[in-house]
């Protein structure tokens, strides 16, 4: 479960402000003991994280991220970047089901400062304040699915709403993720998500209004809440101690994003920018 755990770090690292191979001889992850016996442990990390400017960029800049996992009296917690989330329902030990329950919150930069975007047109739009999305999120997962006792299987939704007047909307994402160990050194995992938003959310971020079309040149547009994006990504960590479960590790995620319907047709990203997105990053961890 530590290894699982720490690639879903992984995982979550790579999407801040919006979210494989083993050296020395391979063990089958059948051959894996697992040593989870429910206790505490942590991981904390750093990366580097290549992320778009704006949300629809198609300039890309790097940018720091930290981050922190473990569980603590049974409950797993999870702090990445600009998002942090704590399951309130123990977990089981061993291949069993795990029913997953707790709150989340993420801080949404998106925009709140020009002076990271590169497009002068989008930067004379101005700022957008800092959102704060409060709310929860539910899951079900399952370890021992496909490949040993040890690989997990897991689907969550979650939904968020702003508290802090950035976009006054909500944000609801379903998420699926598949992670395996593959020796005790190497651990690689996919994960596909998306995300449907509210009418407050669309204007803010992909919404151009009259006086912002005059001061930017770009032309005026209306965008509406609907299904936003969809993501999918790739996660894997290497252990450079010889042991995911403790020790220092290296880790690192692509994700790919895809922006859909108004989102996608807003002159912020058809024009000046692209409904491809990539995401990515690569750091160092320290699992006890």
């Amino acid at each position: 479960m530590r290894a699982i755990l720490a690639a879903i770090f992984a995982t979550t690292v790579a999407m801040p402000a919006f979210a494989q191979d083993a050296t020395g001889p391979a063990v089958p992850a059948s051959a894996v003991p697992n040593e989870d016996t429910g206790g505490d442990f942590y991981v904390v990390g750093l990366g580097a994280a290549v992320l778009p400017d704006y949300e629809g960029s198609d300039d890309y800049s790097f940018s720091p991220v930290p981050a922190a996992t473990g569980r603590v009296s049974g409950f797993n917690f999870l702090l990445a970047g600009n998002r942090a989330s704590v399951d309130l329902i123990r977990d089981g030990v061993g291949p069993t089901w795990d029913i997953q329950a707790g709150p989340i919150a993420v801080v949404n930069l998106n925009r709140n400062s020009t002076k990271g975007i590169d497009d002068a047109q989008v930067r004379a739009l101005g700022t957008v304040g800092t959102a704060i999305e409060l709310g929860g999120y539910v899951g079900i997962g399952k370890t021992g699915v496909i490949t040993s006792q040890f690989d997990r299987l897991s689907a969550s939704l979650s939904y968020r709403k702003d508290v802090a007047g950035g976009h006054k909307s909500t944000v609801l994402a379903p998420t699926i993720n598949y992670v395996t160990p593959l020796s005790l050194r190497a651990i690689a995992g996919v994960f596909v998500s998306a995300e449907r938003v509210g009418e407050g959310y669309a204007d803010r971020y992909f919404s151009v209004n009259q006086a912002q079309s005059l001061a930017s040149g770009l032309p005026i547009y209306n965008a509406r809440s609907g299904w936003k994006n969809w993501t999918l990504g790739a996660l894997a960590g290497h252990s450079i101690s010889g042991d995911l479960r403790s020790g220092w590790q290296l880790f690192g995620t692509v994700v790919y994003r895809k922006l859909l319907n108004d989102f996608a047709d807003s002159p912020l990203v058809a024009r000046n920018g692209s409904s491809n997105q990539w995401l990515g990053a690569v750091g160092v961890a320290y699992s006890f």
